[in-house]
């Protein structure tokens, strides 16, 4: 039973703290869909979305009403693309007409985002896989809601390198044909080393073909209520520090739990998993690096940043599984630069670079996320940042990603304007050395001697 009193309290973390459900995240298996007629590819794949996802905006909308939470975002994720299409898909252009069929679908139900123009590459690409790769810069030039992921390596079968080494180029591409909007169409693509076949966060998400036919995935947030919390408890031992961000993820989540069995019901979808993560705004108050400065810090990116968010991500997790059985996805504190306002300053300031935030992947729950580089990156250099933030994941089992967006004839020290949730970031230096020949090598590297476990 739930008392007066965490009522109460319940509300003012919503009201004052930006408490909120982040997404409720439909999963839509596509398997039944395949066919090798790729009009009646199209139509299947329309109709199964449609079908199952049109109640799900207006059911987080009654959820929300009903319980005073705020739902940000209902979004749809669906088996990877790549893996849908290889029968009927003979060329990029094919792959196109899916993804302009999914945008479709995706308008049409009222959803924010759908995730899943992807493939899983991680020890080589099919034909197919390297046909949607190379159609991911018109798809997401074309499309307005479809976001895309593809997954290059895993702690057991290693990095694929020419799939690292293609995307540097894709990512180039991408930011090129959507230059006219500061190169948007990069921040609805994400590199994976580990990637989760339940991750209802964007832009990374897609429905795993381990997983039912459909299901709901609950991504709650609430960095605000935890940056509140601590205040409460400032100067105090890293005992009391760790208790305090523990229990506020356990109340957070317990919110999150509330609206998944509430929308499981009502729309006769099994519940999936949730999602822990602390997924900051732009907005004042709902920072990670807030967070990170209340327990100390000057600025994020300050010495001790690494082993701060480390302790957040930990006690985060530890919350979170005594609220809810099934927890999943990614799970722990994000650090994307643009949506956080906290980041942005510390960028601004000069506390934070590239570099230490590949320093704090290795902690977090994530990888290096919505940052602005220069214009005139290079392919290889993205490639290289790719393979980095890949090598970290793979040694230390643990999903790391990439979202970079090269922002077409802008330069260091300019700000790149993005909207609504994306935010807004400075564009941050890039080690200026080569790594091309590094990256020209073709094949993949191996996985790490730990992962011989059989």
């Amino acid at each position: 039973m739930i008392n007066f009193s965490e009522v109460s309290e319940t509300n003012a973390m919503i009201e004052k703290e930006n408490l909120d459900v982040r997404t409720i995240t439909m999963g839509i298996s596509l398997l039944d869909c395949i066919d090798s007629d790729l009009e009646t590819l199209k139509k299947n794949i329309y109709d199964k979305i449609y079908k199952s996802a049109k109640d799900l905006v207006r059911t987080g909308e009654e959820i929300s009403h009903d319980y005073g939470i705020p739902i940000v975002n209902k979004r749809i994720s669906v088996t990877p693309i790549a893996l849908i299409g290889g029968s009927a898909c003979r060329s990029t252009d094919d792959f196109v007409e899916l993804a302009l069929t999914l945008d479709r679908a995706a308008r049409d139900v009222g959803v924010n985002f759908l995730g899943g123009y992807s493939a899983l590459v991680s020890k080589g690409m099919t034909g197919a896989d390297r046909l949607l790769i190379e159609s991911i810069p018109d798809a997401l030039s074309r499309t307005e809601f479809v976001c895309s992921s593809v997954n290059v390596g895993s702690t057991r079968t290693g990095i694929d390198m020419d799939a690292v080494r293609l995307l540097g180029r894709v990512i180039r591409e991408t930011a090129e044909k959507t230059a006219d909007r500061d190169s948007l169409g990069c921040a609805k693509l994400v590199v994976f080393c580990n990637a989760p076949d339940d991750n209802p966060f964007m832009a990374g998400a897609f429905h795993g073909v381990t997983e039912a036919d459909r299901i709901l995935n609950i991504g709650v947030s609430g960095p605000g209520v935890v940056k509140k919390a601590l205040e409460s408890v400032h100067g105090e031992s890293f005992e009391v520090l760790c208790e305090t961000v523990k229990k506020t993820a356990f109340k957070v989540t317990r919110v999150g739990q509330l609206v998944a069995r509430e929308a499981s019901q009502r729309l006769g979808v099994p519940f999936g998993i949730i999602d822990l993560s602390l997924a900051p705004t732009p907005a004042i108050g709902d920072s990670v690096a807030d967070i990170l400065c209340e327990m100390g810090l000057e600025y994020a990116g300050a010495p001790g940043t690494t082993a701060a968010l480390a302790l957040l991500n930990d006690q985060v997790k530890k919350g979170g599984v005594m609220a809810s059985s099934y927890v999943g996805g990614l799970s722990g504190a994000f650090i994307p630069v643009s949506e956080d306002q906290g980041m942005i300053d510390a960028v601004k300031a000069g506390a934070l670079t590239l570099e230490k935030l590949e320093a704090m992947t290795c902690v977090c729950s994530v990888g290096l996320d919505m940052i602005a580089l220069p214009g005139d990156t290079k392919a290889s250099t993205i490639s290289g940042i790719i393979a980095d933030e890949m090598a970290i994941g793979m040694v230390n089992q643990k999903t790391t990603a990439v979202r970079v967006i090269p922002v077409i004839g802008k330069g260091v020290g300019e700000q790149v304007e993005f909207g609504g949730l994306l935010g807004y970031a400075p564009i941050m230096s890039v080690n200026p050395f080569s790594c091309e020949e590094f990256i020209a090598r073709k094949g993949r590297i191996p996985a790490p001697i730990h992962s011989f476990r059989n």
